[in-house]
This record gives structure tokens, C-alpha cells and sequence, in this order.
């Protein structure tokens, strides 16, 4: 009763076809696959680049609830 068999799965996809149509699905599908292949491409043109370097910020703030932070730009 917990988990769901093959047939309630075919039910649920025939119940989305009708609902979304077969079109629009497809069309779904294709810009998703875009943007996972747009995102590997960004991931990959990204692991190129050196690693940043860490850079030791000497200065101290004189409220010990003060938190120091330095913001990087990606190019």
C-alpha cells in the first residue's frame, strides 16, 4: 500500500497526457533538456579556471559580533 506499482504510474501518465496534451509535453521536455546541457556546459567552461587563491584579511573589527566577509567576482 506504501509504494506505487507500474500500473499506477501509467495511470498517472495517461491522466497528464490528457490533462497537458502530448505537444506541450515535448516542448517541456526539450527546454529541459537545454538547460541540463546549458548547465554541464557552464559547469564544465568553469572547472578551467585556477582555483581561487584564499587571501588573509588582517584587518579586525573592534565589535566581536561583526562579521568580516570579501566579496569575489566570477568572471
Amino acid at each position: 500500500m506504501g509504494s506505487l506499482s507500474i500500473w499506477h504510474w501509467l495511470i498517472v501518465l495517461v491522466v497528464v497526457i490528457a490533462v497537458f496534451g502530448t505537444k506541450k509535453l515535448r516542448n517541456v521536455g526539450g527546454d529541459l533538456g537545454a538547460a541540463v546541457k546549458g548547465f554541464k556546459d557552464g559547469m564544465k567552461d568553469g572547472s578551467t579556471d585556477a582555483p581561487p587563491q584564499q587571501v588573509a584579511n588582517t584587518n579586525k573589527a573592534a565589535d566581536p559580533n561583526t562579521v568580516d566577509v570579501d566579496a569575489k567576482t566570477h568572471r
